[in-house]
C-alpha cells in the first residue's frame, strides 16, 4: 500500500466558554432549532462541553468524502474513506482527476491511496463507499472509453474489477445496485453528476431511453427499470409544462434490499424545481408517490416502510416528517417544532438518536448536532466555519456520517483555514 507516514495532530474543540454559548444560541436560532426542546432542550445542551474532535487529513491537498447516506466506515470502524484533490472553488473539468483513499485511525491516522477518478462532483463525490457486506472491497464510480463505470475494490489484495455502469445506491447484501444518468443530472444541476460525457438527451425535455437502471455487481447485468417517461405519467397534468426538463436523482435503498426511494424532478425555464419522492421495487415496479407537495428535500430510510424527509405539510409548515411508504399515505409531524430547518438526516444504530446537521448561518457556522428521538432533546457535536468562497456547487455541506457503532462521526468542512479536511468526533460519551 502507498503511505503517508505523517503523523496527523490532534484539533480538539475547546469547552464552552461564556462566547461559544452564546455563538451555539445565536447558531441554533438561524438553524431553527428551538431554545426550549424537549427534555433540558438547547439551554441545557448549551451548558455542555462539546465532544472532543480531531482532523484526520491534512494539507496541503485538500479531503473530503461526499454525501451523508453512504457507507464511510468499514465494519470494524479502523478506515475511513476519503477523497484527494489538489483545487477548490471551481466545477471539476473533464481531466480533474481525484485520488481515492483511506484513513487508518489506529495508525497515526495514516492516508492510504487506493484509486483515481475522472467522474466526480463536490457534492456527493464519486458515490466512493464500502460495499455492504464486506469488509474489504470498496466501489467508487470513474469514467473510462467514454462511458462512466463502477470500480469494486479490493483494499487488502488491491485485486479489482469494472462494471460497465456507475451506480448511486447498493443493496444491504451488496449485490445489487441502481444508478442513474449523471450526465444528465449535471446538465441540469452542476454538481451532482459527472462531467466529461454530454448529455445523450439534451433536448429533450422526459425521454424513455434515460432513468434509472439497476446492475447485478457480481455479474456487471443491467436493466432500465424506471425510465424518465414513465415517471412523467403519474405526474398530475395541473403540474404538467412542456418545457420542463426531467430528470432523477438522490436514489436510496431501504434497510432489507426491497424497495429504494428516487426524486423525480422537473426544471423550469426560469431555473426553479418542483420534487416528488417516488419509491419502487427494485425491479422498478410498485411505483408509489410517497409525497408529491414538490418540496422534498433530505431524506434516510427510518426502518424498511417508514421514510424520514424534509418536507411542507399543512398545518405544519415546513419540517421533518415520517411518511408511509405508500401512495397518499399520512406524514407524522417529528420534531415538536425542534427541528425546522433542512438539514443531511441519518439515524445512528438502534434508532435512539438521529444525526443531522445544518447550513452556513450569518457567522458561516454550520452545526452537526444529535437529536434524541424520545425526548427531544438536540445535542451540539461542534459548529465548524465554513468561509465565503465555500458556496454553489463548490460549498462544502458537513454530511455527517456515522461508525458502525454509532460512537462516532465524520463531517467535511474547511473549519480551520486548511481547506476541506474529514473531522472526526467521538460521541460515545454521549450515546452510550
Amino acid at each position: 500500500m502507498t503511505m503517508n507516514h505523517s503523523v496527523h495532530a490532534s484539533h480538539l474543540i475547546a469547552p464552552w466558554s461564556p462566547h461559544n454559548r452564546r455563538q451555539f444560541l445565536k447558531t441554533a436560532a438561524v438553524a431553527g432549532l428551538s431554545m426550549t426542546a424537549g427534555t433540558g432542550g438547547l439551554r441545557a445542551a448549551a451548558s455542555q462541553e462539546l465532544p472532543p474532535t480531531r482532523v484526520i487529513t491534512r494539507g496541503p491537498k485538500f479531503h473530503w468524502f461526499g454525501y451523508y447516506d453512504k457507507l464511510e466506515f468499514d465494519p470494524t470502524g479502523r478506515y475511513v474513506l476519503g477523497m484527494e484533490v489538489d483545487f477548490e472553488h471551481r466545477s471539476p473539468r473533464p481531466d480533474d482527476e481525484i485520488k481515492i483513499g483511506m484513513v487508518d485511525l489506529q495508525d497515526n491516522d495514516r492516508w492510504i491511496e487506493l484509486g483515481s477518478s475522472t467522474a466526480w462532483g463536490w457534492q456527493q463525490g464519486c458515490m466512493l463507499q464500502w460495499r455492504p457486506g464486506s469488509d474489504r472491497e470498496i466501489v467508487w464510480n470513474d469514467r473510462e472509453n467514454g462511458r462512466y463505470v463502477c470500480r469494486v475494490l479490493d483494499v487488502f489484495s488491491r485485486k479489482q474489477s469494472t462494471i460497465d455502469h456507475a451506480i448511486y445506491t447498493i443493496s444491504p447484501d451488496g449485490r445489487t445496485a441502481v444508478g442513474l444518468d449523471f450526465a444528465r443530472v449535471n446538465d441540469v444541476r452542476p454538481g451532482y453528476g459527472y462531467v466529461g460525457i454530454p448529455d445523450a438527451n439534451a433536448d429533450k425535455l422526459a425521454p424513455s431511453d434515460s432513468g434509472i437502471y439497476r446492475v447485478d455487481l457480481d455479474t456487471g447485468e443491467s436493466q432500465t427499470i424506471v425510465p424518465i417517461a414513465e415517471a412523467l405519467k403519474t405526474v398530475d397534468k395541473q403540474e404538467w409544462n412542456p418545457q420542463c426538463k426531467h430528470y432523477f436523482n438522490h436514489l436510496l435503498m431501504n434497510p432489507d434490499g426491497t424497495r429504494f426511494i428516487m426524486l423525480h424532478r422537473w426544471q423550469y425555464p426560469d431555473g426553479h424545481r418542483r420534487t416528488r419522492m417516488l419509491t419502487a421495487n427494485t425491479d422498478g415496479k410498485d411505483l408509489r408517490i410517497v409525497d408529491d407537495n414538490g418540496l422534498t428535500s433530505h431524506f434516510i430510510w427510518r426502518d424498511p416502510r417508514t421514510i424520514l424527509a424534509f418536507s411542507e405539510q399543512q398545518p405544519h409548515g415546513r419540517g421533518f416528517f415520517l411518511f408511509q411508504d405508500k401512495t397518499g399515505g399520512e406524514a407524522e409531524f417529528i420534531g415538536k417544532g425542534v427541528l425546522k430547518r433542512d438539514g443531511h438526516c441519518s439515524y445512528l444504530p438502534g434508532g435512539e438518536w438521529m444525526l443531522n446537521d445544518t447550513y452556513p448561518d450569518s457567522n458561516r457556522n454550520q452545526m452537526p448536532h444529535l437529536f434524541h428521538v424520545a425526548t427531544g432533546k438536540v445535542v451540539p457535536l461542534g459548529y465548524f466555519r465554513s468561509a465565503p468562497e465555500y458556496v454553489g456547487e463548490w460549498r462544502c455541506d458537513t454530511h455527517p456520517r456515522y461508525s458502525p457503532d454509532g460512537t462516532k462521526i465524520v463531517v467535511d468542512t474547511p473549519h480551520g483555514g486548511h481547506g476541506r479536511q474529514l473531522h472526526l468526533i467521538d460521541i460515545g460519551g454521549i450515546v452510550s
